[in-house]
């Protein structure tokens, strides 16, 4: 290492960019030299807001005025001093890793993936002619004495692109996400190959022993494969120190900083490239890393240190600059910047251009847009600012300006930031790049719609409050109006609405095409979401993020359950390793073979070949070389027994070469097609060629040649050995598979997340399409993939039960807590809990978290007693448990049984014990006539499938009407039964609350399928209902009305039936939220039920046990109804009969 910015071998470094420090040392001011540009870049940046160019500008001709200054004054010489005591390479090594480490944290793994080639090749072939023609340019036009060394180093450090800036002028006009991460992509790429040729030299100038091709090879070797192992452990150890639930927010940020630059100086002290390392690392890295909505506010400081360092670079470096000779800038030195960028430029273009038509060819995702606006992203920056001393450093022959380096360096890069980004910018608005789509111009419409139509919505709302009703509603209609539109640059056309037969509009192919990306992005949210909020694992978020990427980019695709599965597999080496053996696993041939004739010889030969004792003779045979064989690779022990072991050699080929005949004389040609036995032909081959060698040196003792042969054919003798694996091989494969199944419990978590994913996208979906044959197909498309991920599920929990239980309890322990920790964050932000009491019972509830992760992988399935206490509306009662458990019988069905058929009348209900059933039915009608809603007259059928826990013909029991669907078994099902009249039994008996939890519990299912959006901050549960009365079921018989209060009532919610406005008589069918506008309805079919959710939550503090559920009160009225009708009716019999008799 240097130990001065500019280091003059063998001597001491005093002469610095001028003149020497003639006096004494006093105290450092470093510290205040850097605070005052941090102070003053923030404020020229403050100042000159999307000026970056001229901030750094400014701040290198202060610099350089300083280092003027400091030459020739030596109080401002003494504030600098410091910095030209300090080596380059500690500045190298300072401001490197932070920026290194954003950028590629920023970056797409995926994406970058995907155009890997388009990015090297580019890269590749931009850089070595850049590389030529700078060279020639500098040796050729440059006054000052630069030797050849001098001008390729210059050359290769003037040539790196600066990631940071490649592509930050696009992010601010709209351009894709693929687009910035090509143009960061190849930086990066260029700028690790540029680093690890200097680092090369480096370590050759620094290690006493002279330069040798083979250090050189192990060295880029270490720098390449070295530093990308050892990135990804280090990116493994950064994501298990960041993702611990007891490290808060400042503990985080300060671990990531110091977990950068400590492996930077890892790799680096181990000959490694610390780039490379830490590129890998901020690749393995994406936002579930880290804890939830942390990546976000470490991104932030990332940015701020970078910008930071990026001033400090540039002043720095102006000041070296300035406190060289004067007497060296002259014109020269400035027509010589401008002739150097120019030549960048011109190359980059050039080269970009001519490989435009091979990158075509390769990806769709490229064309010649694109290479116009990468023959712009060249841009210098700090990279090639830090390396600029190297040359100099390096350089054998030493030069009197070495601060011209970083004079025609940093003057080229800043000529590149400003005219180069302008040129990308105007080149990608100009080409389209940047230009919006037809069909995302129509979802942004619709979003902004949607956006419309909530604000309306929440203003009609707030009209209904007290006190708001002095309230100038007209001035809130003007200052909450939204007015959005789409930038000139962006649009293609003006006009979208296809009004008119002039207007540009898409077909539904190029609709679904674009909602596809949507739709994909929505996917990936939801993983997000899900694994934040303990849904599913990390591991299995990330697999779907990723599947995701690859499948949204194939054209008329949409990822299935299947597709995600091959996925799986493709990254899992378990089963890649499985195929392999799979594919070498040894099997005997035992078809039929036509045999010549009736030759005794041929038959007695057949039954040898294919009889097990022949398998074990061969395998005996292999086994019994290996003491030969250690005898023979010993040299001491081999001179000794030379004659035995030549005649054992013999003795074994023999024995070789009558195994080959033997199978050659039977399986003639099919001999081949099995692996195995091309390798003992292969051992026999060898062993012949090894006798007839040794044979030769016997007639010709002085042949060297052929001793040689002789030796290196006898160490051959060692794949003798390799049969022996065949034995191995099944065994490996039964171990294999005993570790894949325990692996199926991230396969259910990533099918279970599937499913979710393309519910909460179809919701998402429906709100934002502006057009129903588009959102028809997308909802048929979403559906059967969701259908399809179920069906999965069921058959993974069918054979492997005890593995899905224990995923399951696992995951509703993780849940459970995850809500109290939301209550606690909710109490705590109220006041009702002290900060220290909130902060003590966090940690209680972090320890039970962090416990989870020794949770068992497998878990007994429940008992009987346990699956119906876990029956939502027995509420785990005794008296409920004990009745139904006298009366349940356990049924069994086979493969493709029948269970209820659709139309007939419901024998009970059934509780799925194991296995999986599928639902077929029509179009479900919530108690809706076809006559009155004509959309349901459509034959759609609609197939669902239910595995354990869940129960069948609940609600046809509840109505007394014919079953809805027909249950048929997809595997062998197990499945408590309790019989309808067992279940009238209990209605009486626990009448009428028993019957009103069941509806209650059906209400909550249906509010939550189909309006979870609008009461997902609800917490409504069947446990707080019942306790809290915070949401009730009410019955609305027909012709009967009910009012509304808007106040007390925030979701009335149709969940079976229909009923009318009785102002407007607007029909309203099950599942339908009732508007607000709506005053008072009226029952229009004999049975309609209602979930009624009130605005707050009743006070169960005093007098909790009075407190009753209005809607239960309705249903004790209406069961002393029914048994009062049902007494009159026997009176009136009685009277009857009297009078007869």
């Amino acid at each position: 290492m240097n130990s001065s910015f500019w280091a003059y071998e063998g001597s001491t470094p005093e002469l610095l960019c001028g003149r020497a420090a003639d006096y004494l040392i006093g105290n450092n001011h470093l510290p205040l030299l850097i605070c005052a540009i941090s102070v003053l870049g923030g404020v020229l940046k403050v100042i000159l807001k999307n000026h970056e160019v001229t901030v750094l500008i400014i701040l290198s001709l202060l610099g350089s005025v300083l280092g003027q200054l400091a030459y020739y004054f030596v109080e401002v010489h003494r504030v600098v001093y410091p910095l030209l005591r300090t080596p380059s390479y500690s500045l190298y090594c300072c401001f490197i890793p932070l920026i290194t480490f954003m950028v590629s944290l920023d970056l797409d793994f995926h994406i970058l993936r995907n155009v890997f080639w388009q990015v090297s090749l580019t890269g590749l072939i931009s850089i070595f002619a850049e590389l030529i023609v700078t060279g020639y340019v500098v040796v050729r036009f440059n006054e000052n004495s630069w030797d050849l060394q001098c001008c390729i180093f210059f050359s290769i450090a003037l040539s790196i692109i600066d990631p940071f800036h490649s592509a930050s002028s696009l992010k601010t006009i709209g351009i894709s996400k693929m687009y910035t991460d090509f143009f960061r992509g190849q930086s990066l790429i260029l700028c690790s190959v540029m680093h690890i040729f200097f680092g090369v030299f480096r370590g050759a100038s620094d290690a006493s022993n002279t330069f040798r091709e083979l250090h050189l090879v192990l060295g880029v070797v270490m720098d390449i494969l070295g530093s990308i192992i050892c990135g990804y452990c280090c990116a493994r150890v950064i994501e298990f120190i960041l993702t611990d639930p007891f490290n808060n927010s400042l503990t985080n940020i300060i671990l990531s900083i110091s977990l950068v630059y400590m492996t930077f100086y890892t790799a680096e002290n181990f000959g490694m490239s610390g780039i490379v390392a830490l590129i890998t690392v901020g690749l393995n890295l994406d936002s579930l890393s880290f804890k939830a909505n942390m990546e976000h506010v470490i991104t932030k400081f990332l940015m701020m240190f970078a910008s930071i360092y990026e001033h400090l670079i540039y002043t720095f470096l102006g000041i070296v600059v300035g406190c060289g000779e004067i007497e060296y800038f002259k014109f020269h030195a400035i027509v010589f910047s401008l002739m150097l960028f120019v030549t960048v430029n011109c190359v980059r273009v050039i080269t970009t251009l001519a490989v435009t038509p091979i990158l075509m060819h390769l990806g769709r995702e490229y064309n010649w847009q694109l290479g116009m606006v990468i023959a712009w992203s060249g841009i210098r920056g700090v990279y090639s600012l830090l390396l600029a001393p190297d040359v100099y450093n390096l350089a054998e022959q030493k030069v009197t300006a070495p601060h011209l380096f970083i004079f025609f360096i940093q003057a080229v890069s800043l000529l590149t930031m400003g005219i180069n980004s302008y040129m990308m910018t105007q080149s990608a608005k100009t080409l389209g790049l940047c230009v919006i789509s037809l069909p995302r111009q129509r979802v942004i419409q619709n979003v902004i719609h949607h956006i419309q139509q909530i604000r309306q919505n929440t203003i009609a709302l707030f009209k209904t409050e007290k006190l708001t009703t002095n309230v100038n509603w007209t001035l809130v209609e003007q200052k909450t109006k939204i007015e959005y539109a789409i930038p000139s640059d962006n649009r293609r056309v003006s006009s979208l609405l296809c009004d008119d037969e002039t207007s540009e509009c898409p077909t539904d192919e190029v609709l679904i095409e674009e909602a596809k990306l949507h739709v994909a992005i929505m996917q990936m949210s939801s993983f997000e979401k899900q694994c934040n909020d303990g849904l599913i694992g990390v591991e299995a978020s990330r697999t779907l993020i990723g599947a995701t990427k690859i499948y949204c980019l194939i054209q008329e695709k949409f990822m299935s359950i299947y597709d995600v599965s091959t996925y799986v597999r493709s990254r899992s080496w378990l089963i890649m390793f499985k195929n392999i053996l799979t594919y070498m696993e040894y099997h005997k041939e035992k078809g039929a073979f036509v045999l010549p004739g009736v030759n005794k010889f041929i038959l007695f030969v057949y039954r040898i070949v294919f009889s097990e004792e022949f398998e074990y003779a061969a395998n005996i045979i292999t086994f019994m070389y290996i003491y030969p064989l250690i005898i023979h690779l010993w040299p001491m022990a081999r001179k000794l027994n030379e004659s035995a072991l030549s005649s054992i050699n013999y003795y074994f080929l023999f024995l070789y070469v009558l195994q080959s005949t033997l199978k050659l004389i039977i399986l003639r040609k099919k001999y081949f097609k099995q692996h195995w036995n091309s390798l003992d032909f292969i051992i026999m081959l060898v062993g012949l060629i090894d006798a007839l060698v040794l044979y030769c040196v016997l007639l010709r003792p002085d042949n060297l040649f052929l001793i040689q042969f002789t030796v290196t054919l006898g160490y051959l003798r060692i794949i003798r050995l390799l049969p022996l694996f065949k034995l191995v091989i099944p065994i490996l494969i039964n171990t294999i598979d005993v570790q894949i199944k325990k692996h199926l419990s991230l396969v259910y978590s990533i099918t279970k997340g599937y499913a979710k994913s393309q519910e909460d996208a179809n919701v998402l979906v429906k709100q934002i399409s502006g057009r129903e044959s588009v959102y028809q197909k997308l909802h048929d498309i979403l559906e059967k993939n969701k259908h399809d991920a179920i069906k999965e599920l069921g058959f993974i929990e069918h054979e492997n039960r005890d593995i899905v239980i224990a995923l399951k309890t696992k995951q509703v322990v993780r849940r459970v807590f995850a809500k109290a920790q939301k209550h606690l964050t909710f109490l705590w932000s109220r006041g009702i809990m002290d900060r220290n009491e909130a902060v003590s019972m966090h940690k209680v509830f972090l320890n039970k978290i962090k416990a989870l992760n020794n949770f068992p992988m497998v878990a007994p399935p429940p008992t009987a007693d346990q699956y119906l206490s876990n029956i939502i509306w027995m509420e785990n009662k005794d008296v409920l448990i004990e009745f139904f458990k006298e009366r349940t019988k356990l049924a069994y069905f086979d493969y493709n049984d029948v269970i209820c058929k659709e139309g007939e009348m419901p024998l009970g209900i059934y509780i799925i014990i194991s296995g999986m059933a599928s639902l077929h039915s029509s179009s479900p009608t919530f108690g809706i006539d076809c006559i009155e809603r004509p959309e349901l007259e459509e034959e759609t059928l609609f197939t669902e499938y239910w595995s354990s826990g869940q129960l069948l013909g609940e609600l046809s029991c509840l109505l007394r009407e014919e079953v809805k669907y027909t249950a048929i078994c997809e595997t062998t099902l197990q499945a408590f039964f309790i019989s309808l009249e067992d279940l009238y039994e209990g209605f009486d008996i626990f009448w009428p609350s028993l019957e009103y939890k069941i509806w209650l519990n059906f209400a909550l299912h249906i509010a939550y399928q189909y309006f979870e959006p609008n009461i997902a901050d609800e917490h409504l549960t069947f446990q707080n209902c019942m306790a809290n009365k915070r949401a009730y079921v009410e019955s609305l018989p027909i012709y009967t009305e009910m009012n509304i209060n808007t106040v007390d009532m925030k979701f009335v919610i149709i969940v079976y039936g229909n009923v009318i406005n009785s102002a407007t008589e607007e029909l309203y069918f099950a599942p339908c939220i009732i508007p607000k506008t709506c005053n008072q309805i009226q029952g229009s079919v004999d049975i309609t039920k209602l979930l009624i959710i009130q605005a707050s939550e009743p006070d169960s503090t005093d007098h909790g046990s009075s407190i009753v559920s209005p809607g239960l009160l309705r249903a004790k009225k209406e069961q002393q109804g029914k048994k009062k009708d049902k007494v009159t009716h026997l009176a009136i019999g009685i009277n009857v009969s009297s009078c007869g008799y």
